[in-house]
Order: C-alpha cells, then sequence, then structure tokens
C-alpha cells in the first residue's frame, strides 16, 4: 500500500500536494501548527535571553563561550520539543483515532483520517522541534560576527535588541492570527523580553562585563 502511494507520487507531485492539503484540513494541522510555532519561537527567544544575560552578568568576555553554551542550549529546545511533540500527539492522535473506531466498528487504520493524524504528527513535531531552535538561532546571530564587531558588550547588545525584535514580530504574527491589534500583540510579547532582561540583571547582581 505505502509503496503504491510513493509510485503514484512519484509519477504525480501534485496528487501529494493536493493530498497534503487534503490531510492537513481533516487533522486541523494548520492551526496546531501555528500554535505551536508561535509559543516554542517565544520560548526559545526567552530562553536565550536567559543565556546573553547570565553570561552578562557573569562577566563573561569569550563570545565562543556563549555561542557554545546558546548552541547547546537551542540544541536541547529543539530534541525535547521534537520528542514531546511527537509522543503527545502521537498518543492525543491514537486515542482519537481508537475512540472513533469504536463509535464506527470499524478500522480506520488505512483511511485518509489515519493518514491525516499521521502527517498531523510529523508536522507537529517538526515544528515543535524547529521553532525554539530557529529563534534561538536568530538571537544569537550577531555573537557569530564578534570578532567583526569588536566589542563584546556591543555584541551582547545588539544580540538583546535581536531577541526583542524577534518577540515583537511573534507578537504581530499573533495578532495577525487573532485579527486583533498587531501593535498590540507586539507589546505584551516585547514586555515579556524587558521583564526577562530586567529580572536576570537583578537575579545577578546587577553587574556585567
Amino acid at each position: 500500500m505505502i509503496m503504491n502511494d510513493i509510485n503514484t507520487y512519484r509519477r504525480q507531485p501534485r496528487l501529494l500536494l493536493a493530498d497534503m492539503r487534503e490531510y492537513s484540513t481533516l487533522a486541523g494541522t494548520g492551526e496546531i501548527a501555528r500554535r505551536y510555532l508561535a509559543m516554542n519561537a517565544f520560548d526559545g527567544v526567552l530562553t536565550i535571553i536567559g543565556v546573553l544575560m547570565g553570561n552578562y552578568v557573569g562577566g563573561v568576555q569569550d563570545p565562543r563561550v556563549v555561542i557554545n553554551i546558546g548552541l547547546s542550549t537551542s540544541l536541547a529546545m529543539g530534541i525535547s520539543g521534537l520528542w514531546g511533540a511527537y509522543l503527545t500527539e502521537s498518543a492525543e492522535r491514537e486515542r482519537e483515532l481508537a475512540e472513533l473506531e469504536q463509535a464506527t466498528l470499524s478500522s480506520l487504520r488505512q483511511t485518509k483520517i489515519s493518514r491525516a493524524s499521521h502527517l498531523a504528527v510529523i508536522t507537529v513535531s517538526l515544528v515543535d522541534g524547529f521553532a525554539p531552535f530557529a529563534a534561538a538561532m536568530i538571537v544569537l546571530l550577531p555573537l557569530f560576527f564578534a570578532a567583526v564587531i569588536g566589542n563584546v558588550m556591543i555584541t551582547y547588545l545588539l544580540s538583546l535588541m535581536t531577541a526583542l525584535l524577534t518577540l515583537f514580530g511573534l507578537g504581530i504574527f499573533l495578532g495577525k492570527i487573532s485579527g486583533r491589534s498587531l501593535i498590540g500583540y507586539g507589546l505584551r510579547t516585547l514586555m515579556a523580553g524587558f521583564v526577562s532582561i530586567t529580572l536576570s540583571y537583578l537575579l545577578g547582581g546587577g553587574h556585567g562585563g
């Protein structure tokens, strides 16, 4: 069955896209993926803000140290998101499919509903894993150019500014989804960044570089 599907999709790529759109609609994948994208990207940015502020108040002057810690942290977030979402979504989808099978008194294992469920699990897992990792890497980007910038304090500042801009962008994204004020949502997410920076600074004794 699977090999037949693969051969069919090879001959007709448009059929694959059509089926994926249909499966996505059946499983409500788009809505769930958007929610995971925003939520986990938000977590990724705030986590890396914590990493930056921790290194700043700790007086770390070597950008490579911050990069290594940031990469390890973002990688861990990505793996956690991927694995966690896969296990959670698989369990939920299996439960829903089993309940539907009981209600219909028939097997749904080779149906479009089952395929849509599997596609949803894979899509959501990839989004959940990729979102925090990508968001974290965006925030860390200025650190990779520390040698060119030449001043580690400016590099910290640029990374924090990048984090705040990313949070504002996520807020606009959420505002667009909700149909509400784009700026209003942007300011709400931006505020979370300022709160995180302030608390990290105060908890670190207010001393940096």
